[in-house]
């Protein structure tokens, strides 16, 4: 009965407000939930926000999955093509080989989309910086130090490394994060070899040895 009339008294109460209501009043729009993200978008969207915390790394392997899945259109996959070269090239990308492979690929094989303009122009610049890395590894004045720096950047990571242990060069905080995250350096303690410490984008701090060393 307590229940009865409860409700009676709030439908009561529900035809007094609308009665009292100005008909010109306005009327709150309804909150309409944002549509979810799709696959790509997903996968764009996380790329982005690895890139910003630095896991450039992280970010490339994150597209290349992306790319691997056969339900991109062509539009789709120029624009992770072109978001891959991008990041690849740029100063924590250490990849300008792969950059410029990538982003041929979208010029030459997907040219009549929307991304060709931009392809063009960061496939050029990757060229021109991978043509005056290479004029600087040539030279015999160049340092070692300098050359690791030049292989690096390039994405010939073999002879990085091989520089690096010949000649016992310490990289950067951001090289050695680099290598980490592709695969060069580990954690372990059954692992021989020089001992390097970084610190990641997140501030966790990791001593590392190359991974293949204690193999």
């Amino acid at each position: 009965m307590i229940r009865n009339c409860l409700a009676i008294t709030a439908s009561a109460l529900a035809l007094v407000a609308c009665a009292s209501t100005p008909p010109d009043a306005p009327v709150e729009a309804a909150v309409v939930a944002p549509a979810p993200l799709s696959k790509f978008d997903l996968a764009m969207q996380t790329a982005d926000e690895l890139v910003a915390t630095g896991y450039e790394q992280v970010a490339i392997s994150r597209l290349e999955q992306l790319l691997g899945s056969p339900e991109l259109t062509r539009t789709e996959r120029a624009e992770a093509l072109v978001s891959m070269g991008e990041i690849k090239v740029s100063d924590r990308g250490f990849d300008t080989w792969g950059a410029i492979e990538n982003l041929e690929e979208a010029v030459d094989e997907y040219g009549d989309t929307e991304w060709l303009e931009a392809a063009t122009s960061l496939r050029d610049y990757a060229r021109g910086k991978a043509t005056s890395f290479n004029f600087l590894l040539e030279q015999p004045e160049t340092p070692r130090s300098k050359k690791f720096d030049l292989l690096m950047d390039l994405g010939e990571h073999d002879r990085a490394r091989d520089l690096m242990t010949a000649y016992n060069l310490m990289p950067s905080n951001a090289q050695l994060v680099a290598m980490y995250q592709i695969g060069y350096l580990c954690e372990g303690d059954t692992l021989t070899g020089q001992e390097y410490e970084l610190v990641e984008p997140d501030g966790s701090e990791r001593s590392v040895r190359f991974c293949d060393l204690g193999k």
